[in-house]
């Protein structure tokens, strides 16, 4: 009797799960979309304003090579290492700017945090891998580049949960 009750309670289970549309993607081909920009902090008000926190962008007419970034992420991860760059901008007397090593990053936001001039700001670009560990290693000249990110798919919240729309 109890064997007969237990598969009867799976075929339920199942049929039930055959009208549920999936909410697995095919990922690569389908990307999930994330609502608005990228992880930033205003220094002004001392608030994180939300968003994905994916690879950085810096901003070479912001960054004055204070090094702020770099001395957060020192107890976290030690990611940022501060480099010479080839120009010089009025603001930067050093001419140093971060190079973030994407191998050692945890994407805490701790280094955005800490930039008071709006310097580094987070992107939904999560795709970075790569096959070499030198070539996750990005320069200031690569950091500035705005990454193209191709999302397809939104998330629909309804009473009976999420679901990719």
């Amino acid at each position: 009797m109890g064997t007969a009750t237990g598969i009867i309670r799976a075929l339920n289970s199942g049929i039930k799960h055959i009208a549920v549309k999936r909410f697995t993607l095919r990922y690569p081909e389908e990307k999930l979309k994330f609502v608005g920009d990228g992880y930033q902090f205003d220094p002004t008000t001392g608030v994180g304003i939300s968003g994905y926190k994916g690879r950085h962008m810096l901003f070479h007419d912001k960054c004055t090579g204070c090094q702020l970034c770099s001395i957060a992420c020192e107890g976290v991860a030690e990611a940022i290492a501060m480099v010479k760059v080839p120009e010089e901008w009025k603001h930067n007397k050093k001419a140093i700017m971060p190079q973030i090593d994407y191998g050692k990053c945890v994407f805490c936001g701790l280094c955005v945090d800490a930039c008071p001039f709006y310097a580094l700001y987070m992107t939904n670009d999560y795709e970075l891998s790569s096959f070499s560990k030198e070539a996750l290693i990005y320069t200031p000249s690569q950091l500035q580049v705005k990454p193209e990110v191709k999302q397809d798919v939104d998330i629909v919240i309804d009473d009976r949960g999420a679901t990719h729309g």
